[in-house]
């Protein structure tokens, strides 16, 4: 749950916000879910601009974020700025700030769907009064390219796998993608851990995870655990995604 250093985080980011006039200011992810842990976790926001971002507003945001970096937990903040042109459209790129800097990235149909089940309203109008809803065949469409385009080309690239990120997202990503093609849900990082061992995952790395998600005591992993992780994660993860994806063409 947040606590009082998110808390005033967020309060702060919607006062500085305030004179861009948003219409809304939403989270989504892990603060919005309930699987949120400060310190580890983003805190994953959507901000709905009433006007096209101009180069004033794009300043004016950079000026934000770089004012919240006394704020501990800053680093972890990443923010999409949605514009009256983009409401309807998931393939569209907007203006984000996230790790440190300005990119500009989609706000991809998982991300909406979230929203609409478990989206949580920081500032303005809920995101059904504001954003279309997500068909299943669009969800879908999205969570089986994300699979075949971005994942399986990444199994084979053996140095990534040595960083917990990789292990971390990796799995729980394709454990999440799995349930969704499934049924339709959209699930948490903790519940993706309990469904990853029924999907034949390798349990030590799955234990492994949850060790360095939830144990703050936990030990750091030696270089020797860290290949072994590797090699487990790439072979179960290649011919895992290649049927997830074969069986929802």
């Amino acid at each position: 749950m947040p606590t009082e250093s998110t808390q005033s985080l967020l309060a702060r980011f919607l006062t500085d916000l305030a004179p861009l006039r948003p219409r809304a200011v939403w989270a989504h992810g892990s603060l919005a879910g309930g699987d949120y842990q400060e310190g580890r976790s983003d805190l994953d926001l959507i901000a709905v601009l009433p006007a096209p971002v101009s180069l004033r507003t794009l300043r004016r945001v950079v000026s934000l974020h770089r004012g919240l970096r006394t704020e501990p937990l800053a680093a972890k903040l990443h923010c999409s700025y949605l514009t009256p042109a983009g409401l309807d459209d998931p393939d569209r790129s907007h203006l984000t700030w996230a790790h440190r800097h300005v990119m500009r990235r989609p706000v991809t149909p998982v991300t909406r769907r979230e929203l609409h089940d478990f989206g949580r309203v920081l500032h303005g109008e809920p995101p059904a009064g504001l954003l279309p809803p997500v068909p299943e065949r669009q969800l879908h469409a999205f969570v089986v390219r994300d699979q075949r385009d971005f994942w399986r080309p990444n199994v084979d690239r053996a140095r990534l796998w040595m960083r917990d990120i990789w292990v971390d997202a990796g799995l729980l990503t394709f454990a999440r993608a799995t349930v969704t093609l499934h049924d339709g849900r959209l699930i948490s990082k903790r519940e993706a851990l309990t469904e990853l061992p029924a999907l034949g995952a390798p349990v030590e790395v799955v234990e492994d995870i949850t060790r360095r998600r939830y144990d703050p005591d936990a030990p750091g992993a030696d270089d020797t655990w860290r290949a072994r992780r590797a090699e487990l994660t790439r072979g179960y993860l290649g011919p895992a995604i290649d049927a997830l994806v074969a069986a929802h063409r």
